[in-house]
C-alpha cells in the first residue's frame, strides 16, 4: 500500500493511477468497438434502432443474457457488474448500452401488461459512476417510447437512493431505477429496480422482464424484419424533471429521528464548537445532504472531505498490487467500502485529519448514501483498548489515531441511544418495539434487545429482505390493528411484536439502517407503512450526529459509550470479525480474462459454499446428527474443537455453525466470486481462528462426508435451498 509524506505527493500518485486505468481500458477495447457506437449520443431526435439475427450475434446478445439472467437470479441489491467506462456501448461486459435499453424494455413490457387502465409513472436517477447520465437519457427514452411518464431530477444531478425510494412510495409511482453500484469498485454500475414502495425487486420481478428479453431477441433471430425499438426523442412529454423531495423527507425524519430534541442537541453542541466531518467519497451525498441538513439548522456542524462528485471516488479503495503471476505492480481497486481497513489505508486520514482534535467525529457514507461508518480522532493511549475489541485504527501522529467503528459497534450505540432519547420522552412505552436485522449481524444486537424488551426479527442479507419483513409485519398490523402481530422469520415461527408495534432499529451489519417515524406513514393515495424501504446514510446521519453532540457534551468518547452499552445490557457477543474473498481481480480491464477469472472463482466459491450447505441440509433433514456434523468437521478442520458447535443452520443463503457463545457463518456472494465469512462472540482469539480456518478450507469432501452426505444428496444441494428460500420469503406477503 503506497504511503505518502504530503498531499502532493499522493494527488501526483493517483493522477498516474488514473491515467494507468484509463489506458488499460483504451488498450484492451478492439477499434471495432472504439469506432462503432450503437447510439449516436448527439442525436436528440428519435432513434429507431432494428435487432435482428446479424446484431444478436455481433454483440453475443444471446451470451449477454444468460450472464444477465444469472446475475438476476441471486442478486441482493440490483442486476450488478463491470462496464466499459470509457466505451459504454462494448457489449462484452454484463452492463452496456444496448443491455440497459433491452432490460428497460423487458420492464416497460412487464408493467404495461399490468396496468392497461391509467398511466404509468416511474422515477429514474442515480449516483456518480461512469456513464449515468448516458444510462439514465436511454431509460427515460425508451420509457417515453413506450409512453411511460419518467422523474427525473434537474439536469439528472445525482441524489441518494434512499430519496429515490422515498419520493417513489410517497408520490405512489409505479417503481424506478436508480443507477448504481452501492460501494462496489469504480467499474461496477446497475440499474437497481426499485419497485412500486421504493423497495428492490424480489426475485421473480426480475426474471419476469427477462423473459420478456428472451422474447425479444428471439423475436430478433426468427423473424426477416428483426425486432424495432424506439428511443422517443430526447425532449418529449413523458420525461419531467421535477424530482424534489427534501422537504418531505425532512418532515418524515421529524416524526423519528429528527426530533426537536435531537436537533437541538445537535445545535447546543454545535454552539459550543463540536463540528463533524462528512465524508462523501466523491458521491452523492454532498448535494443530497446539504438541503436537508439546511432545512434542520445544522448544515455548520458538518465540515466535508471529497465533496466533489467523482466516479474515481478521489482515489478511495485505489492503489497498485502486486500481480503474483507476472511479478509487476498493476491498477487495484478495494472497492470504496469504508468498513474494510485495506479501503480505510487508502484514504489518507493521517493528512485530513491532521488538526483535528482528540473527540472529532468522521462520518463515511458510499456514493449512493445509503450505508453510513463513523470514525473518531483519538488519543493514541486508546489503542489497546480499540485493539483489543477489534475496532481499526490508523496512526495520524505521535499523540492521535483514528479510529473506525464498524457499524456492528456504531449501530449498536445508535440503537441505544435512540431508546434512550425515546424513553427521556416519554415515547418509548408507547408502542412494543421490534428490530429487523439479517443472519451475519452481531449477535450483541439481539442481546442488547433481549435487555430491553424489543422482540428481533432475522432475515437472510440484503435490505430488500428486511423491506419484505417489514411489508409482512405491516400486513398484518394494518389488517387487524388491534390483534397482537405474530410472525416467523428465518430462524423460528410465531414470534409476537405485540399489539401496534413499532421499528426500534432495522439494518446490517455492512453499515445500512433505518428506525423510521413513531407514526404510521401514508402515502399521496393512502398507502400505509411503519418505514421506508431503503437503507438510509441520512437517518443514520442525523441521529448519529445526535449521538455525537450527547458525547461531546458529556465529555465522553465513542469507546466509553460502547463500554457502556456493553455493561448495560450484559453483552457477551463482544466481539466481531468478518473475512472478504475475493478469488480474481475486480479490476481486470480486459472483459474475457475478466470474466473467465470471474467463472473459475465461482467454481472455487460453489465448493467451499456447497460443503458448509451439504452439512446445514443433511442436519435439517435428518441425515446425520449434530455429534455426526462435528465428527464430519473435525476430519476436515482438526486443528479446530468443535465439541461446543450447538448446531448448523440454513440461513435462507448462507450456512451459520452455532457454537456456545460464538456463530461462524460461511455466505457465498450470488453475484460475484466471492466469498464471506463472519464471527462473533465472547473471546476475540477464538472467533479469529475458527473464522479464518473455516472460511479458508477447500471444501474438499472428506471420506466421513462422503459415506454420510451421498452424492445424490449433494447435487441438489442448491435446488433445495432455493425451494426453502422461496417457501420462507414469500410466506405472509
Amino acid at each position: 500500500m503506497a504511503k505518502f509524506n504530503d498531499l502532493a505527493s499522493r494527488e501526483k500518485y493517483l493522477s498516474e493511477l488514473k491515467e494507468e486505468y484509463f489506458r488499460s481500458v483504451k488498450d484492451i477495447t478492439p477499434d471495432w468497438i472504439k469506432n462503432s457506437p450503437i447510439f449516436d449520443s448527439n442525436d436528440s431526435g428519435e432513434i429507431n434502432l432494428v435487432i435482428n439475427k446479424d446484431f444478436v450475434e455481433k454483440y453475443e446478445l444471446e451470451k449477454w443474457l444468460q450472464n444477465y439472467k444469472k446475475e438476476a437470479q441471486h442478486s441482493t441489491g440490483g442486476i450488478r457488474g463491470p462496464q466499459n467506462i470509457l466505451y459504454s456501448w462494448d457489449s462484452r461486459f454484463p452492463i452496456n448500452q444496448i443491455g440497459v435499453v433491452l432490460a428497460t424494455l423487458g420492464k416497460s413490457l412487464v408493467l404495461k401488461d399490468h396496468i392497461k387502465d391509467r398511466e404509468i409513472h416511474k422515477v429514474v436517477a442515480g449516483e456518480v459512476r461512469y456513464n449515468t447520465k448516458q444510462y439514465i437519457e436511454l431509460i427515460s427514452r425508451i420509457h417515453a417510447g413506450q409512453r411511460i411518464y419518467t422523474h427525473q431530477t434537474g439536469d439528472n444531478v445525482p441524489i441518494a437512493i434512499w430519496l429515490a425510494s422515498f419520493f417513489i412510495f410517497m408520490n405512489d409511482y409505479d417503481g424506478g431505477e436508480f443507477v448504481t453500484s452501492s460501494h462496489a469498485i469504480s467499474s461496477k454500475t446497475a440499474t437497481k429496480d426499485l419497485d412500486n414502495q421504493g423497495s428492490q425487486f424480489l426475485p421473480e420481478m426480475s426474471l419476469a422482464f427477462i423473459q420478456k428479453i428472451e422474447e425479444i431477441i428471439k423475436i430478433a433471430k426468427e423473424m426477416p424484419q428483426g425486432y424495432r425499438i424506439t428511443l422517443a426523442p430526447k425532449k418529449n412529454n413523458f420525461t419531467i424533471q421535477d424530482f424534489e423531495a427534501i422537504k418531505l423527507y425532512a418532515d418524515y425524519l421529524r416524526g423519528g429521528v429528527a426530533t426537536e430534541a435531537n436537533i437541538n442537541l445537535i445545535k447546543e453542541a454545535m454552539s459550543q464548537g463540536m463540528r463533524l466531518m462528512m465524508e462523501t467519497v466523491g458521491g452523492s451525498m454532498y448535494r443530497t445532504m446539504m438541503p436537508l441538513l439546511r432545512e434542520f439548522g445544522i448544515l455548520d456542524v458538518f465540515e466535508w472531505n471529497n465533496q466533489n462528485e467523482d466516479p474515481f471516488f478521489h482515489g478511495v479503495g485505489k492503489t497498485r498490487k502486486l500481480n503474483p503471476k507476472n511479478g509487476r505492480e498493476e491498477f487495484f481497486d478495494f472497492s470504496c467500502d469504508a468498513s474494510l481497513p485495506e479501503v480505510e489505508e487508502t484514504m489518507f486520514y493521517e493528512h485530513f485529519l491532521k488538526d483535528k482534535p482528540v473527540g472529532y467525529v468522521l462520518f463515511i457514507t458510499d456514493p449512493d448514501g445509503d450505508r453510513l461508518v463513523i470514525g473518531q480522532v483519538e488519543p493514541i493511549a486508546n489503542k489497546e483498548r480499540l485493539d483489543s475489541f477489534g475496532i481499526y485504527s490508523i496512526k495520524i501522529n505521535n499523540e492521535k489515531i483514528v479510529s473506525f467503528y464498524h457499524p456492528t459497534f456504531s449501530f449498536l450505540m445508535v440503537m441505544d441511544f435512540y431508546m434512550k432519547q425515546m424513553k427521556k420522552a416519554g415515547l418509548w412505552g408507547n408502542h412494543p418495539r421490534f428490530m429487523i436485522v439479517t443472519t451475519p449481524c452481531s449477535r450483541a444486537w439481539d442481546e442488547w434487545a433481549a435487555a430491553n424488551g424489543v422482540t428481533v426479527l432475522t432475515t437472510p442479507v440484503g435490505f430488500k429482505e428486511i423491506a419484505t419483513t417489514m411489508k409482512k409485519v405491516e400486513k398484518k398490523l394494518f389488517s387487524r390493528p388491534s390483534e397482537p402481530v405474530v410472525l416467523n422469520d428465518v430462524w423460528r415461527e410465531g414470534t409476537n411484536l405485540g399489539v401496534n408495534p413499532r421499528i426500534a432499529f432495522a439494518g446490517e451489519e455492512s453499515g445500512g439502517m433505518i428506525i423510521g417515524p413513531e407514526e404510521i406513514i401514508q402515502s399521496g393515495k393512502g398507502r400505509k407503512a411503519l418505514a421506508m424501504r431503503e437503507k438510509s446514510a441520512g437517518e443514520a446521519s442525523i441521529i448519529t450526529a445526535a449521538l455525537a453532540a450527547h458525547l461531546f457534551l458529556e465529555k465522553k468518547s465513542m469507546l466509553e459509550y460502547l463500554e457502556e452499552v456493553f455493561k448495560e445490557s450484559s453483552i457477551v457477543y463482544r466481539y466481531y470479525e468478518r473475512v472478504d474473498i475475493t478469488y480474481y481481480n475486480e479490476s481486470e480491464p480486459d472483459p474475457e480474462k475478466l470474466l473467465k477469472a470471474k467463472a473459475d472463482g465461482e467454481v472455487k466459491r460453489d465448493e467451499i459454499d456447497l460443503y458448509y450447505l451439504g452439512i446445514a441440509l443433511a442436519i435439517r433433514e435428518k441425515l446425520v446428527t449434530i455429534g455426526e456434523a462435528k465428527e464430519i468437521l473435525l476430519e476436515a478442520v482438526p486443528e479446530l474443537d468443535f465439541s461446543s458447535l450447538e448446531d448448523v443452520r440454513f440461513t435462507g443463503d448462507a450456512t451459520y455453525l452455532a457454537f456456545k457463545n460464538m456463530f461462524v457463518q460461511i455466505r457465498k456472494s450470488g453475484t460475484d466470486a466471492k466469498l464471506r465469512g463472519y464471527s462473533n462472540g465472547d473471546d476475540r482469539g477464538k472467533c479469529i481462528k475458527y473464522l479464518d480456518c473455516l472460511v479458508h478450507y477447500s471444501g474438499e469432501i472428506t471420506p466421513l462426508y462422503d459415506k454420510k452426505i451421498p452424492a445424490s444428496f449433494r447435487q441438489i444441494i442448491y435446488d433445495k435451498t432455493k425451494k426453502i428460500y422461496e417457501d420462507y420469503l414469500y410466506t405472509g406477503l
